[in-house]
């Protein structure tokens, strides 16, 4: 399997970002393209003494930064490293793309060069979150800050298969984001919504609070773009005050710290469960290619993770099915 991934986006590219993807290659078995100035890539693998057995360096003399418009950037900048490697994976020159690129431009791209999957009315943006129980797929978590409710609809079969094919959960639990239980509560939105997950065929749960997605209730929540980004911008900032709230209490005093070292095994443990770098990045759900996005900030860690999930989003046949699912349904409504 080949992964393309944008050497040039991120906070910490390119050092992190091939990093990572050296590290993939080594532990994964599979083989990279790297998209970006090729020149600074062959000095920065020199400088590291990294070996690029197995990566393959494509030429991309621009960058497309996370300030730009993106629709304007894409169709501009035709020799990105963003939009080089979207052109490989629409090619069938890779068989997925990794980045951690401006979203709007990622998803713009995405969109205008792989295209989505015929039948699908909006791709969404789907991470993957930690629970007290098993990690729970958003759906949407941006893409689309506006929604009709057969949209929701259709994130609730994305996420479920996505669910059932990459992370083998039997049956996904498919909730939805609401402000109550009952099915009458929310807006208009959400009550059409709730009426189409229930009769859609899936394990549909009803109507969930955040607090009740964080305690496990859910494999799947669905969510209209500006709620999910909400309620994803949250829980990250929820998790960053928990992890530095313990930092300043460990380091506190002597007795602090000698009850961080008598804890610290499990303490990790519980960390690493709610440290983004875990899961990767973000699915781009809808889309005829496997796509991942992963963070602005991501690290080596990050990466190689994120390429770990490209990798089994594609051995899955996810995109398969979903196609398959949608060909059985009757034809939607032109995409809005």
């Amino acid at each position: 399997m080949k992964v393309v991934v944008d050497a040039f986006g991120g906070d910490h590219a390119p050092g992190e970002i091939v990093k990572g993807v050296v590290a993939a290659v080594e532990r994964q078995g599979i083989t990279a393209v790297l998209t970006g100035d090729r020149q600074a890539l062959e000095r920065l693998f020199a400088q590291q003494r990294w070996s690029d057995r197995g990566i393959e360096l494509v030429d991309a003399s621009e960058v497309i930064g996370m300030e730009e418009e993106p629709v304007a950037a894409v169709r501009q900048k035709k020799n990105s490293s963003l939009v080089v490697a979207m052109r490989l994976l629409a090619d069938g020159a890779a068989d997925a793309f990794v980045g951690a690129s401006s979203t709007g431009a990622m998803l713009t791209a995405a969109v205008l060069i792989v295209r989505r999957i015929r039948g699908v009315l909006r791709p969404a943006l789907a991470p993957v979150l930690p629970s007290r129980g098993a990690p729970f797929l958003l759906i949407d978590a941006g893409a689309n800050a506006e929604c009709r409710a057969e949209q929701l609809e259709q994130f609730g079969l994305m996420g479920s298969l996505y669910m059932e094919q990459v992370f083998g959960v039997a049956s996904p639990r498919v909730g939805l984001l609401n402000i109550g239980a009952e099915p009458h509560k929310g807006t208009a939105l959400q009550i059409e919504a709730y009426a189409r997950l229930q009769a859609a065929g899936l394990n549909f749960v009803g109507n969930l609070e955040g607090t009740d997605a964080l305690a496990g209730r859910c494999d799947v929540l669905v969510a209209d773009g500006y709620a999910g980004n909400i309620f994803l911008k949250s829980a990250e900032g929820a998790a960053a005050m928990f992890t530095g709230l313990l930092r300043e209490l460990f380091q506190s005093g002597l007795s602090a710290r000698a009850a961080a070292a008598l804890i610290a095994s499990p303490l990790k443990q519980r960390l690493r469960q709610i440290d983004s770098r875990t899961y990767g990045g973000t699915a781009l759900l809808g889309i005829s290619k496997p796509v991942i996005k992963a963070h602005g900030s991501s690290d080596a860690t990050a990466i190689e993770n994120a390429i770990g999930q490209a990798r089994r989003f594609h051995e899955s046949g996810m995109t398969r099915r979903l196609e398959e699912a949608l060909a059985a349904k009757s034809p939607p409504a032109d995409p809005a």
